[in-house]
């Protein structure tokens, strides 16, 4: 063949590809969760960047802010915009408070229908404004949730869908899924379902939540929709 051949190991070392038999490191974009035990076993040592992260809690509020929180706070106050997409209920500031996130850096988006959720996430990602999104989509489809992949693809911020714990078994073009159980003394039980490499067969096993924070709805409080201030929103970040 004509020309300079391609070294094997440089192609290796690009970070869309990985050995199947390993994590993928080398040179893939990651924020740290915060726990190191979880960082030791994601690609990249953390929540992945510019790429879909699922996360299938077995019920709402099992610990989400526990799993998230550390990372949030990091980015939050480094002046980063969080964007919460169509949570189930107004995000409980006291808790996120306690856990270091700075709300002023908060923006909740509400939406009426599951397509302006799946609307408004891409707009935050491709936007470029926000240093993480989170959102709430509700019977997404594969190829609805590729184009949310390859708006995330376009920046560096981590992607957070939370969906229900009836589609693990479902096909899913997210770098990262994972299931939220509950483990012995109020700790969270983290299963990796899918990541880029060897699979993950035991549970890692994270904390009790902090005091700051037992005992409450924490991740959210009851609050009507806002759909024309979520489009405002969005038009701001889309001209920014």
């Amino acid at each position: 063949m004509a020309g300079t051949p391609f070294p094997f190991a440089a192609l290796l070392e690009r970070p869309d590809i990985w050995r199947g038999d390993s994590l993928s490191r080398t040179g893939t974009p990651a924020v740290p969760s915060g726990f190191p035990e979880l960082d030791a076993e994601l690609p990249g040592g953390g929540w992945p960047a510019g790429a879909l992260t699922e996360v299938l809690p077995a019920h709402e509020g099992i610990g989400e802010l526990r799993l998230l929180g550390p990372a949030l706070a990091a980015l939050s106050n480094r002046g980063l915009r969080l964007a919460w997409i169509s949570p189930p209920h107004l995000p409980y500031a006291p808790a996120l408070a306690a856990a270091g996130i700075d709300i002023a850096m908060l923006v909740v988006v509400r939406t009426t229908s599951p397509i302006e959720t799946l609307w408004a996430a891409e707009q935050a990602l491709v936007s470029n404004a926000c240093g993480a999104v989170l959102a709430w989509p509700q019977g997404a489809k594969y190829a609805e949730l590729r184009r949310l992949q390859i708006a995330a693809e376009g920046g560096r911020a981590p992607a957070f869908l939370f969906r229900s714990p009836q589609i693990a078994g479902e096909p899913s073009p997210a770098a990262l899924r994972i299931a939220l159980g509950t483990a012995a003394a109020g700790g969270l039980a983290v299963h990796v379902l899918k990541r880029r490499g060897a699979p993950l067969a035991r549970s890692l096993l994270l904390p009790a939540i902090p005091p700051a924070v037992r005992g409450k709805n924490h991740h959210v409080d009851r609050h009507p929709a806002a759909p024309a201030a979520a489009r405002d929103f969005l038009a701001r970040l889309v001209h920014a």
